[in-house]
């Protein structure tokens, strides 16, 4: 399915109110008890020193059926994370979960967000982690928040003292993997149908591992339910993110090499948000590679164009060395893709003229390397004093990188 078939799903007159403010207030209010139970009882434990968070966070969550647990690695190598995803749904079998269950307990928001929080602080994790399956519940994006908010707080409160590297600033970043209602009961049905016939064979030979199957894979009505609930809760309460976090929104329809396409598109560099103020005016006269490409082609075809059109004789000049001089030494190189070429042209010594030997290499598939050399040497000797006087020779020396053509060696 083309990007362009799905887009961000738009508000619509039949989306529920918003709650009353008196609601809104008691979440609030329940995220910040939450978050600062959770917060203080890891601080006890670990102290001050013991919190080091990741230095980038993804926050993955999507729509049932989405393709979440496909893309998690994919998003863990993109990023090069070492670190092993953290799936809040393993939390929730963790020795310290089932502890808590076992008493009886409910696994709740506060429950789930101690969990994440003590998972975060493992060390494997200082250079960036994946977190699949939270924030979920309104609660949990609040306590998200709350977190961010504690981290930049304490950067600015260790700025410029020996703790100041353990809290530098954080980069959160939300990706929503996104297919509308129709599509996801396609595929929970789909994956429950896969699942059984799965299992039918492992009881049948007695090899292999059963799989576990969701109930809503087995239930059209249950998979409508599922989305429905994710769609109401989950994905709005994500929305309001957009304006703290970095905010990925990912259509899912499609290949799974289409959805990792948009997935490396959405996460793409973004050194303006990514970096302190200070540190992004300070290389932002640099330009992003990515952009120097968008009109390159064009560029080079117009800057031809105008050498053969305003300055015809040291064009053909230019074109002329590179066909008489060059070119038989590139030839002999085929094979490396790679030659070295020195010359001391006169017509080198004009800045024009080299320029249009770099485009007319880039436009043939060539990459060219220009390094100017200088050298004294003996010119003549001076007759009154015998002295050798010496004059500078200036050789231009071109390094030309171009596909080479490896001969396969006998089996």
């Amino acid at each position: 399915m083309p990007d362009s078939v799905i887009t961000e799903p738009q508000e619509t007159p039949s989306t529920p109110p918003a709650p009353p403010k008196s609601t809104v207030d008691l979440e609030v209010k329940d995220a910040n008890l939450i978050f600062t139970a959770a917060w203080n009882e890891l601080e006890q434990e670990v102290g001050i020193e013991g919190l080091r968070f990741p230095n980038e966070v993804v926050w993955l969550n999507g729509a049932p059926g989405a393709g979440k647990g496909t893309q998690t690695r994919f998003i863990q190598s993109y990023r090069s994370y070492t670190a092993q995803p953290i799936v809040v749904s393993d939390l929730l079998k963790s020795p310290a979960a089932r502890k808590l269950i076992d008493a009886g307990l409910m696994v709740g928001d506060r429950e789930v967000t101690g969990l994440l929080l003590r998972a975060l602080l493992n060390p494997e994790n200082q250079t960036g982690v994946v977190v699949d399956g939270y924030p979920r519940t309104k609660v949990q994006v609040l306590c998200l928040r709350l977190l961010h908010e504690k981290l930049n707080e304490l950067r600015n409160r260790y700025a410029g003292t020996p703790l100041a590297s353990q809290f530098r600033k954080p980069m959160f970043h939300i990706v929503v993997l996104f297919v509308d209602e129709a599509e996801s009961v396609r595929r929970q049905i789909l994956r429950g149908q896969r699942a059984r016939a799965h299992n039918a064979a492992v009881e049948a030979s007695g090899v292999g591992e059963m799989l576990e199957t969701r109930a809503t894979d087995l239930s059209e009505d249950s998979a409508r339910n599922r989305y429905r609930t994710f769609k109401e809760l989950t994905y709005e309460s994500l929305k309001t993110l957009r304006e703290v976090f970095f905010y990925h929104y990912v259509n899912a329809h499609g290949s799974v090499d289409d959805v990792q396409r948009r997935i490396q598109d959405e996460l793409r560099y973004q050194s303006s948000l990514e970096l302190d103020h200070a540190t992004y005016d300070r290389i932002a006269r640099i330009p992003i590679a990515r952009d120097l490409s968008i009109h390159a082609r064009q560029e080079l075809v117009n800057r031809l164009d105008s050498y053969n059109a305003e300055h015809p004789e040291l064009f053909e000049q230019a074109v002329e060395l590179i066909h008489e001089k060059f070119m038989p030494i590139i030839r002999r190189h085929t094979m490396s893709g790679r030659a070295h070429i020195n010359s001391e042209s006169p017509i080198l010594a004009d800045p024009l003229a080299l320029a249009m030997i770099i485009d007319v290499f880039g436009d043939r598939g060539y990459d060219v390397v220009i390094d100017i050399r200088r050298y004294d040497e003996p010119f003549k000797i001076n007759p009154e004093t015998w002295e050798i006087e010496n004059r500078e020779k200036i050789v231009w020396r071109f390094i030309v990188n171009f596909p080479g053509s490896r001969v396969r060696r006998g089996q």
